[in-house]
């Protein structure tokens, strides 16, 4: 029986970005299904302990730098380690990629919060502007006016409030994180595991 994963995402996180390619080829590799959950992960440090990186120590944020480095090298993905744009404001990327899960389009879902995540880091484009948004949604193949005016709903906003409340509850407090058959994993640097648990 095919697995199913939870993938919670933050659409300004280096981390996310590293971990999106490959778990695409996981979930095709042993045909699970994906759920994309873009959520606001501001709230979610606020009532798990976590720091935006602004007001983490000195050490933390040296230490973040140097293992960027490293996963990008390791991987050999493009990765610029401080981008033009970040944090760039996600929340209108965000609303688009649940409007697309919300119509049942999870595979676009995926597909743009990916290539949003690829604009930024790799390409050092501003994914907060909407001209920007849309020439990335355009991107996709998909028809961009359309699936803006489906962000702009009121109740994306809502969804992902309910999102949100929703991670938390599950213990959710880092991006990127999965979770399959109610296991949790947290971080890019836990895919080995997240594959073993989709192999079982």
């Amino acid at each position: 029986m095919a697995k199913h994963v939870d993938y919670y995402v933050s659409l300004n996180s280096p981390w996310t970005y590293l971990a999106s390619k490959r778990l695409e080829a996981m979930a095709k590799k042993y045909n699970a299904d994906v759920t994309i959950w873009p959520v606001d992960f501001g709230s979610v440090f606020a009532v798990s302990g976590g720091l935006p990186l602004p007001k983490r120590a000195p050490q933390r944020q040296a230490y973040r730098m140097m293992e960027l480095k490293r996963w990008r090298d390791h991987l050999g993905v493009e990765l610029t380690l401080e981008p033009k744009f970040f944090p760039a404001n996600e929340v209108p990327a965000a609303r688009c990629v649940i409007a697309l899960r919300e119509q049942g389009r999870m595979a676009d879902a995926i597909k743009v919060a990916h290539a949003v995540l690829y604009a930024l880091w790799a390409e050092e484009k501003n994914t907060g502007d909407p001209a920007t948004l849309k020439a990335i949604i355009a991107g996709c193949g998909l028809d961009a006016d359309a699936v803006l005016k489906a962000g702009d709903a009121p109740e994306m906003a809502a969804r992902r409030e309910e999102y949100t409340k929703a991670a938390i509850e599950k213990g959710v407090f880092g991006a990127p994180f999965f979770i399959i058959d109610g296991e949790r994993f947290w971080g890019q640097d836990r895919l080995d595991f997240v594959e073993r648990k989709l192999a079982s």
